[in-house]
């Protein structure tokens, strides 16, 4: 397969960005409508923002029956530094056929959040996928979502049959610098060779002519990944790349014609301060002059300049590195007609968070306490961290886990597969850089279309951002499916706490509800008043994005025979695991307010404190005194004194029974009793969003189920999955001779697991555990994020010997 990079007009992509103001040059006065392109840009990314998630999960490959650990750092797209807007994140696990097998959602809070999954006994061995994002994300596109793979295997499950490996395939793609060859002029072409499973492929060859005649040839540098240069003779005329892999497999393929006339741009360093950008033309008339360059860190505009091309139809822009942001910048060309013609991508390793990690020794013996001691220079900021303490066995070993920096700097920013992210901003020699500028001209990054930024035009944003806590949306439908505006719909779940949420419907049916507290699985009910709105159909959407970028995973999982006897290991501690300290992993719930949405009541009756009957009406008529059961033509209504006014309410109140919303009082009326534990009465006019309630009553039952009752045909059940409950990651202690001698065996893997680490600069601050009995090397893994955006890893390595 073989794929050419097309000209910038047709490739550039849309999405969001965050304002900054521009930091601007110009070599010479630009017209007007060039000249504004810069502020139109700024300006056009001051009306939205860009939101990025990373997650560190405590290791890098699992067993099924282990428990994954992750912390969801938050950051604005452009600096990196913690953005506290979503305050929920959504986690997923995905299989190689891209379907979800775990769903779980998380509290953010000021920009962090951390949770757990459980991986079950039902997952097969193979590759997955764990991805993460927030609902405002999700208006950008999946290929922006936090996403790292993950190897899980069952040890549990007889093997299945040995996969069927696929026929050898390989994608060869050419990258034109700058988007396009054009004839006579000289091109910088990068090149990607990769397997059938995506992974990079080493390779030499040539380009020829249709004669045979050898233009350039060329060499794959690191993961595939090369570069070339080229000057096509003609126009018209097609071009063979002749390609040998290091099997000695051959490789042919055809590249597109070069163009008669067009733009090569070209970018190099000028020294260690400076990058040249040089643009050539040919056979483009006055359409050329003037040209101007537009570049942006993220969303920050960093570069301005307009220059004429000379006689020989050339320019040359120079841009001060200092002007860039770290990560990745982004360089466009626009002609004197404002249109985009050329584009180049330019990574800057950012600084690393300066932080350190250290062990007080790096032997120790089991149920030993082990002291860690983390530091920041005085001069650095303050940084949340994460900190995980895993086995370096043989599976462990084998998947390479996921960095923050890389993938906030690096991969955040483009679509596609980068083969080991981490390398990039490991290597600063000539070949890492190299290998770094092969990465941009082969990745395309776009998150807007610059129509949209000429015409102040802001995209499409469905989704809005979780501020508050998570949204629960559906839909209304009119019996034939066509979307039903204008309908007062009420979402509300059975329970302890008494709350139910309005909403009404938009011109395309849909509504939305933000929900307060809602944890862990609950079942939901939406409905209307059917006393107006009998007709309707009603659906509730899941909130987890059903889009998906390309597959990352390649082909099925081969486990070596080396790994045997690690993964035996592996499976007696999990169940050794599992059965002594599985009792300590339980969920809990955060605290929360318990407090019913109307607040204290005006009355309140614990129905066992009174005489019991067995007519709803008795009840109310024998003790209860802010309510007045009152018979009319249209059948029975209880109706709330109106304290204030000492006079009763001509209206029905708003009438709930576990906080769900009853619209049938004759229904109640026949409703068991017995079922109902207590009863409160809010006797004054209730405003509730839109909407005004001629008091309120509210009906508990002793389960806060419904007590069994029967629900309107028409209104909507499900079970809706909630937050997820807050578990403490459990270890055991050894402070005493008892502990240090307690009979059951401690086979832990996984020795710590922080998520909640707040370092001060200047300040050593010391973590300690304990090691378990299993021997062997354990690698500490500490990742943040500081405030100012700077973020950074560091690792160390301990070993635990057996005991003698």
């Amino acid at each position: 397969m073989i794929r050419f990079l097309q000209p910038i007009a047709h490739r550039l992509g849309w999405g969001l960005l965050l304002g900054c103001l521009p930091a601007a040059t110009a070599a010479a006065q630009a017209p007007d409508s060039l000249a504004a392109l810069g502020s139109q840009l700024a300006h056009y990314g001051q009306q939205v923002l860009t939101e990025k998630l990373y997650l560190h999960l405590d290791r890098p490959a699992y067993l099924a029956t282990e428990t994954m650990w992750f912390k969801a750092y938050a950051t604005e797209g452009t600096s990196h530094k913690p953005l506290p807007m979503s305050k929920v994140a959504y986690v997923e696990v995905l299989n190689q056929a891209q379907q979800p097998v775990l769903q779980t959602s998380i509290t953010l809070k000021e920009a962090t959040g951390q949770g757990s999954l459980l991986l079950p006994t039902t997952l097969p061995t193979g590759r997955y996928l764990v991805r993460a994002y927030t609902s405002w994300m999700k208006n950008f596109g999946p290929e922006f979502y936090f996403q790292t793979p993950l190897t899980i295997v069952n040890t549990l499950a007889a093997p299945g049959p040995q996969p069927v490996v696929a026929a050898a395939g390989y994608d060869l793609q050419f990258f034109p610098e700058g988007g396009e060859l054009v004839q006579g002029l000289p091109s910088k072409v990068a090149f990607r060779v990769a397997s059938a499973a995506g992974r990079g492929v080493a390779a030499t060859g040539s380009i020829s002519n249709e004669r045979g005649a050898v233009l350039a040839t060329f060499s794959t540098l690191k993961f595939g990944l090369g570069s070339f240069s080229l000057t096509p003779p003609e126009a018209g005329k097609p071009y063979t790349a002749k390609v040998r892999l290091a099997d000695g497999t051959m490789l042919s393929a055809k590249l597109p014609a070069a163009s008669a006339r067009g733009y090569v741009l070209h970018l190099e360093e000028a020294g260690p301060k400076q990058l040249r950008l040089s643009v050539a033309t040919k056979g483009l008339g006055a359409e050329t002059a003037p040209l101007t360059l537009l570049g942006h860190s993220g969303t920050r505009v960093a570069v301005s300049q307009t220059l004429y091309p000379d006689d020989q139809h050339r320019a040359v822009f120079l841009v001060n590195k200092s002007a860039l942001l770290a990560g990745i910048s982004h360089f466009t060309l626009f002609n004197s007609r404002r249109q985009p013609v050329a584009e180049r991508l330019y990574f800057q390793r950012p600084a690393a968070l300066p932080l350190t990690v250290a062990p007080a020794k790096t032997q120790y013996g089991p149920r030993e306490k082990v002291a860690l001691r983390l530091a920041l220079p005085a001069a650095a900021p303050a940084a949340s961290l994460s900190v995980a303490v895993y086995q370096l066995d043989s599976l462990a070993a084998s998947a390479a886990p996921a960095d923050i920096s890389s993938t906030l700097s690096l991969t955040a920013d483009l679509k596609g597969v980068v083969e080991n992210p981490t390398y990039y901003l490991r290597d600063s020699t000539q070949t890492g850089r190299a290998a770094a500028d092969n990465l941009m001209l082969t990745h395309g990054w776009s998150r807007f279309r610059w129509d949209d930024v000429v015409a102040g035009k802001l995209p499409a944003s469905p989704y809005a951002p979780e501020l508050n806590g998570p949204f629960v949306q559906g839909r209304v439908l009119t019996d034939a499916g066509q979307p039903a505006p204008g309908i007062l719909t009420y979402l509300a779940s059975p329970g302890h706490n008494t709350r139910f949420y309005t909403a009404t419907s938009t011109p395309s049916g849909l509504v939305q509800f933000e929900v307060k507290d809602l944890y862990g699985p609950h079942k939901l009910i939406l409905q209307t008043d059917w006393r107006r709105d009998s007709t309707y159909r009603l659906e509730l959407f899941s909130p987890y994005s059903a889009q998906y970028a390309p597959s990352a995973l390649g082909g099925a999982l081969l486990l070596a025979p080396t790994l045997l006897a690690s993964l035996g290991e592996r499976h007696v501690q999990a169940q050794v695991q599992s059965a002594y300290f599985g009792q300590h992993q339980q969920y809990g719930l955060p605290a929360h307010d318990t407090s019913a949405f109307y607040g204290a009541p005006t009355e309140q009756y614990r129905l066992d404190d009174f005489t019991r009957f067995k007519v709803l009406e008795e009840v109310l008529r024998e003790y209860v005194l802010g309510v007045a059961p009152r018979q009319r033509h249209d059948g029975l209504h209880f109706l709330v004194m109106d304290t204030p006014h000492h006079v009763l309410f001509q209206d029905d109140p708003l009438t709930l029974l576990d906080g769900v919303p009853l619209f049938d009082l004759k229904q109640l009326a026949a409703f068991d009793p017995l079922q109902i534990k207590q009863l409160a009465v809010l006797t004054n006019r209730y405003y509730y969003g839109s909407q005004s309630y001629s008091g309120i009553v509210s009906y508990s039952t002793y389960k806060n189920n419904l007590g069994g009752f029967r629900l309107p045909s028409r209104a909507l059940l499900e079970t809706y999955e909630g937050l997820q409950g807050q578990r403490e990651f459990f270890a055991p202690r050894y402070d005493t001779p008892q502990q240090q001698q307690s009979p059951l065996a401690d086979l832990r893997n996984l020795l710590y697991w922080n998520p909640n680490v707040q370092t001060q600069p200047g300040r050593d601050q010391q973590l300690e555990f304990y090691t378990s009995d299993q021997p062997g090397h354990y690698l500490v893994v500490v990742q943040g994020l500081a405030a100012d955006g700077q973020s950074g890893s560091a690792n160390a390595v301990l070993e635990v010997k057996p005991a003698l």
